[in-house]
């Protein structure tokens, strides 16, 4: 079996900054994942310091911005709960503030849709016939997805009541 070798690019700071300019023009990016693919440039970590300085007051980089972009895109487009959604951002070393911010963008109607729409589609498709194991699954199901336990017990009691 034969070992591929990565090869690191070496670029020079102008040349590295033209390149990440394109690659953070191209979506919301995080100072983490940005700082990751510089060094994959083989830029030194005080051209790294640099070109993020570059980045951020030439706005291609925003903390803020970028939160607020993910946690709004995983939870219309994946569906996300608030708690995987934040454990992700804190993966990629966002802000607490920043985090937050990003979570209080969220509509709590919608939020809420969303939760009963996926709980009622799993109500369905759950084959378990013990109405307590199929409630069991369908949470584990809810919370898995980052959901908070108090907000899917409290809809799934309502959907017995029906």
């Amino acid at each position: 079996m034969d070992i591929v070798k990565v090869r690191k690019i070496k670029l020079s700071l102008p040349q590295a900054l033209e390149k990440i300019k394109h690659w953070c023009a191209y979506q919301e990016r995080s100072h983490y994942e940005t700082r990751n693919k510089l060094y994959d440039y083989g830029l030194s970590s005080s051209n790294i310091e640099e070109a993020l300085a570059v980045l951020v007051s030439e706005n291609f980089l925003n903390e803020e911005r970028f939160a607020e972009t993910f946690a709004r895109g995983k939870f219309r487009i994946k569906q996300w709960g608030k708690n995987k959604i934040k454990a992700e951002l804190k993966f990629r070393k966002v802000s607490d503030y920043s985090i937050n911010k990003a979570l209080k963008q969220i509509d709590q109607n919608d939020y809420r849709k969303t939760i009963e729409k996926l709980i009622a589609r799993k109500l369905r498709e759950t084959k378990e016939k013990v109405t307590y194991k199929r409630n069991y699954k369908v949470l584990q199901y809810a919370i898995g997805r980052g959901f908070e336990q108090d907000i899917v017990s409290d809809i799934l009691k309502l959907q017995r009541e029906y």
